[in-house]
């Protein structure tokens, strides 16, 4: 039986700000239905990815397939259009604090749909439900908590029903009950809605929780890309003699280890250096 074709194609992406280059040659094939993991140590050039697929900013060459529609040939309007497919949950929520919760996932159905107001107001109490949420639905952001906010941002991305959903490190700043809350809700809306997800995230416990594949970047390049139980097993065996540098850097990063590659490579000094350029982009 042959694969489906990917939603999401990179081919040989490069991105360069001024003379520094943040990523070198990136292919990546995401297939429908999955939950696609995105992680790296800060710097690695995750989060540029991530810009880059969503049509935010643009690669400096290589392509972006998207639905199969090549970025590049599309005019902006065309982008916005396909933009309707998919929906982003930005990390810190990114909910308008003059809005009540209702009326923040109400905002893209009002503003990219002729829906009646009545429609409009029965996706709303659709969409919160899916993320448990019924309940803050007139409430200010102000008076919600952290881990609510990433639900009503959540809600509002699937206001569409879009096809693809972007995760911008979700459990980041969360307490690991409402972390692990999070990572229930992407299992959920993956495997019910069929939904496919791209998750950018440096926390592991919540990576193979949520993680049908998984990919690995460092230095702006891919280590690996791979099943998750792959990952798990590179995580977990106990003797690493005869592992390669790339794999001894992994082993590493996944497992939280003091003392490896990435720490021989901090210690030479100019590592802070690289990731201090990285953290501005």
């Amino acid at each position: 039986m042959s694969e489906p074709e990917p939603v999401i194609k990179l081919e040989n992406l490069v991105k360069r700000f001024g003379q520094q280059t943040v990523l070198d040659g990136i292919n990546l094939e995401v297939y429908p239905g999955e939950t696609m993991v995105i992680m790296g140590g800060s710097g690695c050039g995750k989060s540029t990815l991530l810009r880059i697929m969503i049509g935010s900013i643009k690669p400096t060459s290589g392509k972006v397939i998207m639905l199969g529609q090549s970025l590049a040939q599309l005019s902006e309007s065309e982008i916005d259009e396909l933009r309707k497919k998919i929906g982003i949950l930005f990390q810190s929520g990114a909910l308008f604090n003059s809005m009540t919760v209702g009326e923040n996932v109400a905002l893209p159905l009002r503003e990219h749909t002729k829906l009646h107001r009545d429609v409009i107001d029965l996706q709303v109490t659709i969409k919160l439900n899916q993320v448990s949420l019924l309940q803050a639905r007139d409430k200010m952001p102000a008076q919600i908590s952290g881990g609510m906010k990433k639900r009503a941002g959540l809600a509002r991305a699937l206001a569409m029903d879009p096809q693809i959903l972007f995760y911008d490190e979700p459990s980041a700043g969360l307490d690991p009950v409402t972390s692990s809350q999070i990572d229930e809700l992407i299992m959920n809306l993956s495997k019910g809605l069929g939904v496919t997800s791209v998750v950018v995230t440096h926390e592991m416990d919540s990576a193979f929780r949520i993680a049908d594949r998984m990919c690995m970047l460092n230095r702006g390049k891919v280590l690996k890309v791979a099943t998750r139980e792959e990952f798990e097993a590179l995580r977990d065996v106990s003797d690493a003699d005869g592992f390669s540098q790339d794999e001894l850097l992994m082993r590493q990063f996944l497992r939280g280890d003091p003392e490896g590659p990435i720490s021989s490579e901090e210690d030479k000094g100019g590592f802070f250096e690289e990731l201090g350029i990285f953290s501005l982009r």
